[in-house]
Protein backbone atom coordinates (compact mmCIF):
# COMPACT_ATOMS: atom_id res chain seq x y z
CA UNK A 1 0.00 0.00 0.00
CA UNK A 2 1.37 3.43 -0.95
CA UNK A 3 2.06 5.74 1.97
CA UNK A 4 -0.11 8.86 2.08
CA UNK A 5 1.81 11.88 0.78
CA UNK A 6 1.61 14.53 3.47
CA UNK A 7 3.02 18.04 3.20
CA UNK A 8 4.39 19.83 6.23
CA UNK A 9 5.14 23.57 6.29
CA UNK A 10 7.84 23.43 8.93
CA UNK A 11 7.46 26.87 10.53
CA UNK A 12 7.67 27.41 14.26
CA UNK A 13 3.92 28.04 14.35
CA UNK A 14 3.37 24.30 13.92
CA UNK A 15 6.18 23.17 16.22
CA UNK A 16 3.99 20.72 18.18
CA UNK A 17 3.25 18.82 14.96
CA UNK A 18 6.88 19.00 13.80
CA UNK A 19 7.89 17.49 17.13
CA UNK A 20 5.29 14.73 16.79
CA UNK A 21 6.41 13.88 13.26
CA UNK A 22 9.99 13.62 14.53
CA UNK A 23 8.91 11.32 17.35
CA UNK A 24 6.77 8.67 15.69
CA UNK A 25 3.75 10.41 14.16
CA UNK A 26 5.29 10.25 10.67
CA UNK A 27 5.27 6.44 10.70
CA UNK A 28 3.48 5.13 7.63
CA UNK A 29 3.40 8.57 6.00
CA UNK A 30 5.55 10.09 3.28
CA UNK A 31 6.29 13.57 4.65
CA UNK A 32 7.39 16.40 2.36
CA UNK A 33 8.67 19.50 4.16
CA UNK A 34 8.78 22.92 2.52
CA UNK A 35 7.62 26.53 2.49
CA UNK A 36 3.97 27.39 1.79
CA UNK A 37 4.41 28.46 -1.84
CA UNK A 38 5.98 25.13 -2.85
CA UNK A 39 3.67 22.83 -0.88
CA UNK A 40 0.60 24.82 -1.94
CA UNK A 41 1.55 24.11 -5.55
CA UNK A 42 2.26 20.43 -4.87
CA UNK A 43 -1.12 20.06 -3.19
CA UNK A 44 -3.25 21.60 -5.91
CA UNK A 45 -1.36 19.70 -8.61
CA UNK A 46 -1.97 16.33 -6.97
CA UNK A 47 1.57 15.64 -5.76
CA UNK A 48 0.35 15.61 -2.15
CA UNK A 49 -2.69 13.97 -0.59
CA UNK A 50 -2.85 16.37 2.33
CA UNK A 51 -0.96 19.34 3.75
CA UNK A 52 -1.18 22.39 5.88
CA UNK A 53 -1.45 25.28 3.45
CA UNK A 54 -2.17 28.98 3.18
CA UNK A 55 -5.86 29.52 3.89
CA UNK A 56 -6.33 31.49 0.66
CA UNK A 57 -5.30 28.38 -1.31
CA UNK A 58 -8.47 26.59 -0.23
CA UNK A 59 -10.56 29.51 -1.52
CA UNK A 60 -8.88 29.32 -4.91
CA UNK A 61 -9.10 25.53 -5.27
CA UNK A 62 -12.06 24.47 -3.11
CA UNK A 63 -13.42 22.28 -5.91
CA UNK A 64 -10.45 19.92 -5.35
CA UNK A 65 -10.11 20.09 -1.58
CA UNK A 66 -11.81 19.51 1.76
CA UNK A 67 -10.79 20.97 5.11
CA UNK A 68 -9.54 18.85 8.00
CA UNK A 69 -11.77 19.92 10.90
CA UNK A 70 -10.66 21.29 14.26
CA UNK A 71 -7.14 22.42 13.29
CA UNK A 72 -5.69 25.59 11.79
CA UNK A 73 -3.04 28.23 12.40
CA UNK A 74 -4.77 31.34 13.69
CA UNK A 75 -4.63 34.20 16.16
CA UNK A 76 -6.98 36.38 18.14
CA UNK A 77 -5.08 39.59 17.43
CA UNK A 78 -1.31 39.93 17.08
CA UNK A 79 0.57 37.11 15.33
CA UNK A 80 4.23 38.25 15.68
CA UNK A 81 5.29 36.29 12.58
CA UNK A 82 3.59 38.25 9.78
CA UNK A 83 5.04 41.75 9.67
CA UNK A 84 4.98 44.73 7.38
CA UNK A 85 8.24 46.60 7.99
CA UNK A 86 8.18 50.10 6.55
CA UNK A 87 10.28 53.23 6.21
CA UNK A 88 7.17 55.37 6.68
CA UNK A 89 3.93 55.09 8.70
CA UNK A 90 1.28 52.84 7.19
CA UNK A 91 -1.19 55.70 6.68
CA UNK A 92 1.37 57.50 4.50
CA UNK A 93 1.80 54.60 2.06
CA UNK A 94 0.25 55.21 -1.36
CA UNK A 95 1.85 53.94 -4.58
CA UNK A 96 5.09 52.97 -2.87
CA UNK A 97 7.18 49.93 -3.79
CA UNK A 98 6.56 47.06 -1.39
CA UNK A 99 8.46 43.77 -1.41
CA UNK A 100 6.43 40.61 -0.78
CA UNK A 101 7.92 37.39 0.52
CA UNK A 102 7.91 34.57 -2.01
CA UNK A 103 7.01 32.08 0.73
CA UNK A 104 3.29 32.66 1.23
CA UNK A 105 -0.06 33.50 -0.34
CA UNK A 106 -2.44 34.30 2.52
CA UNK A 107 -0.16 37.04 3.82
CA UNK A 108 -0.14 38.73 0.39
CA UNK A 109 -3.94 38.96 0.39
CA UNK A 110 -4.10 40.02 4.01
CA UNK A 111 -1.62 42.84 3.41
CA UNK A 112 -3.49 44.07 0.32
CA UNK A 113 -6.78 44.16 2.26
CA UNK A 114 -5.21 46.08 5.14
CA UNK A 115 -3.35 48.57 2.94
CA UNK A 116 -6.43 49.22 0.83
CA UNK A 117 -8.25 50.18 4.03
CA UNK A 118 -5.56 52.84 4.53
CA UNK A 119 -6.03 54.14 0.99
CA UNK A 120 -2.81 52.63 -0.35
CA UNK A 121 -2.48 50.93 -3.73
CA UNK A 122 1.24 50.09 -3.75
CA UNK A 123 3.40 48.54 -6.42
CA UNK A 124 4.13 45.01 -5.23
CA UNK A 125 7.21 42.97 -6.12
CA UNK A 126 7.99 39.42 -5.01
CA UNK A 127 11.58 39.03 -3.89
CA UNK A 128 13.57 37.37 -1.13
CA UNK A 129 14.65 39.64 1.69
CA UNK A 130 16.88 38.79 4.65
CA UNK A 131 15.59 39.54 8.14
CA UNK A 132 18.87 41.27 9.02
CA UNK A 133 18.26 43.78 6.18
CA UNK A 134 14.53 43.60 5.55
CA UNK A 135 13.93 46.60 3.25
CA UNK A 136 15.96 46.99 0.02
CA UNK A 137 17.20 50.49 -0.77
CA UNK A 138 14.82 50.80 -3.72
CA UNK A 139 11.69 49.90 -1.70
CA UNK A 140 9.60 51.55 1.00
CA UNK A 141 8.45 48.45 2.86
CA UNK A 142 8.67 44.66 2.99
CA UNK A 143 6.37 41.86 4.08
CA UNK A 144 8.02 39.08 6.07
CA UNK A 145 6.45 35.90 7.41
CA UNK A 146 7.36 32.90 9.51
CA UNK A 147 10.57 32.53 11.46
CA UNK A 148 12.18 35.49 9.64
CA UNK A 149 9.35 37.79 10.73
CA UNK A 150 9.45 36.46 14.28
CA UNK A 151 13.16 37.27 14.45
CA UNK A 152 12.46 40.81 13.23
CA UNK A 153 9.68 41.16 15.79
CA UNK A 154 12.27 40.63 18.53
CA UNK A 155 15.00 42.74 16.85
CA UNK A 156 13.24 45.92 15.78
CA UNK A 157 15.43 48.61 14.24
CA UNK A 158 15.11 52.21 15.29
CA UNK A 159 13.67 54.40 12.55
CA UNK A 160 11.52 51.68 10.96
CA UNK A 161 7.80 51.05 11.47
CA UNK A 162 6.59 47.54 12.34
CA UNK A 163 3.01 46.45 11.69
CA UNK A 164 1.72 43.10 12.94
CA UNK A 165 -0.88 42.00 10.39
CA UNK A 166 -2.82 39.93 12.91
CA UNK A 167 -3.27 43.02 15.06
CA UNK A 168 -4.07 45.18 12.02
CA UNK A 169 -6.69 42.65 10.85
CA UNK A 170 -8.44 42.61 14.22
CA UNK A 171 -8.45 46.41 14.40
CA UNK A 172 -9.95 46.53 10.91
CA UNK A 173 -12.61 43.81 11.28
CA UNK A 174 -12.90 42.86 14.94
CA UNK A 175 -12.43 39.24 13.83
CA UNK A 176 -9.97 36.46 14.49
CA UNK A 177 -7.67 35.49 11.59
CA UNK A 178 -7.00 32.05 10.11
CA UNK A 179 -3.68 31.96 8.25
CA UNK A 180 -3.43 28.27 7.43
CA UNK A 181 -5.62 25.19 7.17
CA UNK A 182 -4.97 21.49 6.88
CA UNK A 183 -6.64 20.44 3.64
CA UNK A 184 -7.09 17.13 1.87
CA UNK A 185 -7.48 16.26 -1.78
CA UNK A 186 -11.07 15.10 -2.31
CA UNK A 187 -10.05 11.90 -4.08
CA UNK A 188 -7.85 10.86 -1.16
CA UNK A 189 -10.56 11.73 1.36
CA UNK A 190 -13.10 9.60 -0.51
CA UNK A 191 -10.84 6.66 -1.33
CA UNK A 192 -8.77 6.38 1.87
CA UNK A 193 -11.04 7.16 4.84
CA UNK A 194 -9.05 5.00 7.28
CA UNK A 195 -5.75 6.72 6.47
CA UNK A 196 -7.48 10.09 6.61
CA UNK A 197 -8.74 9.26 10.10
CA UNK A 198 -5.25 8.22 11.20
CA UNK A 199 -3.74 11.48 9.93
CA UNK A 200 -6.47 13.57 11.54
CA UNK A 201 -5.95 11.84 14.89
CA UNK A 202 -2.19 12.43 14.81
CA UNK A 203 -2.40 16.06 13.73
CA UNK A 204 -5.17 17.00 16.14
CA UNK A 205 -3.62 15.23 19.13
CA UNK A 206 -0.25 16.90 18.50
CA UNK A 207 -1.79 20.28 19.19
CA UNK A 208 -4.17 19.11 21.92
CA UNK A 209 -1.27 17.70 23.94
CA UNK A 210 1.05 20.66 23.49
CA UNK A 211 0.26 22.45 26.80
CA UNK A 212 1.34 19.44 28.83
CA UNK A 213 4.44 18.84 26.68
CA UNK A 214 5.48 22.41 25.85
CA UNK A 215 8.72 22.47 27.86
CA UNK A 216 10.02 19.34 26.14
CA UNK A 217 8.87 20.50 22.71
CA UNK A 218 10.44 23.97 22.96
CA UNK A 219 13.69 22.70 24.45
CA UNK A 220 14.04 20.23 21.56
CA UNK A 221 14.77 23.07 19.11
CA UNK A 222 16.25 25.85 21.24
CA UNK A 223 19.88 25.19 20.29
CA UNK A 224 19.02 25.48 16.58
CA UNK A 225 16.88 28.64 16.72
CA UNK A 226 17.75 32.30 17.45
CA UNK A 227 15.06 32.64 20.11
CA UNK A 228 14.86 32.30 23.87
CA UNK A 229 12.58 29.85 25.66
CA UNK A 230 10.46 32.77 26.89
CA UNK A 231 10.02 34.15 23.37
CA UNK A 232 8.89 30.81 21.99
CA UNK A 233 6.64 30.11 24.95
CA UNK A 234 4.92 33.47 24.46
CA UNK A 235 4.56 32.82 20.73
CA UNK A 236 3.31 29.24 20.89
CA UNK A 237 1.30 29.31 24.11
CA UNK A 238 -0.13 32.83 24.25
CA UNK A 239 -0.24 33.95 20.60
CA UNK A 240 -0.74 31.14 18.08
CA UNK A 241 -4.02 29.20 18.21
CA UNK A 242 -4.69 25.85 16.52
CA UNK A 243 -8.39 25.25 17.27
CA UNK A 244 -10.64 25.86 14.27
CA UNK A 245 -13.67 26.78 16.36
CA UNK A 246 -16.74 28.65 15.15
CA UNK A 247 -15.30 32.07 16.00
CA UNK A 248 -12.27 31.36 13.84
CA UNK A 249 -14.44 30.01 11.04
CA UNK A 250 -16.37 33.29 11.17
CA UNK A 251 -13.09 35.17 10.80
CA UNK A 252 -12.14 32.95 7.86
CA UNK A 253 -15.44 33.71 6.12
CA UNK A 254 -14.84 37.43 6.62
CA UNK A 255 -11.36 37.11 5.12
CA UNK A 256 -12.74 35.32 2.07
CA UNK A 257 -15.50 37.92 1.69
CA UNK A 258 -13.04 40.81 1.77
CA UNK A 259 -10.61 39.04 -0.55
CA UNK A 260 -13.46 38.50 -3.01
CA UNK A 261 -14.50 42.14 -2.77
CA UNK A 262 -10.98 43.07 -3.90
CA UNK A 263 -10.95 40.44 -6.69
CA UNK A 264 -8.18 38.50 -4.95
CA UNK A 265 -10.28 35.33 -5.28
CA UNK A 266 -12.88 34.51 -7.94
CA UNK A 267 -15.60 33.31 -5.59
CA UNK A 268 -16.38 32.88 -1.91
CA UNK A 269 -16.00 29.14 -1.29
CA UNK A 270 -18.24 26.86 0.68
CA UNK A 271 -16.37 25.42 3.64
CA UNK A 272 -16.48 21.66 3.06
CA UNK A 273 -14.99 19.56 5.84
CA UNK A 274 -13.51 16.09 5.65
CA UNK A 275 -15.62 13.37 7.24
CA UNK A 276 -13.72 12.07 10.27
CA UNK A 277 -14.57 10.94 13.78
CA UNK A 278 -13.94 14.06 15.86
CA UNK A 279 -11.80 13.85 18.98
Amino acid sequence: MTCPRVGHIDFLNVLPLSYSYNHGAAQGLSITRGVPAILNNDLINGRLDMSNCSSIVYARHSEKLVILPDVCVSTDGAVQSILLISKKPIHELRDDKIILTAKSATSHCLLKIILRSHGAIPNYYVRHVAPESPIPEDATASLLIGDDALWCYHHQEEGLYYYDLGKEWQELTGKKMVYALWVVNKDFAENSPEMLQLIYDRVHKSFQRYPENKETVINSILKDKPFTYEQLDSYLYNTIKWDLSEEYIEGLRTFYQMAHNMNLIEHIPELNFAKVRRN
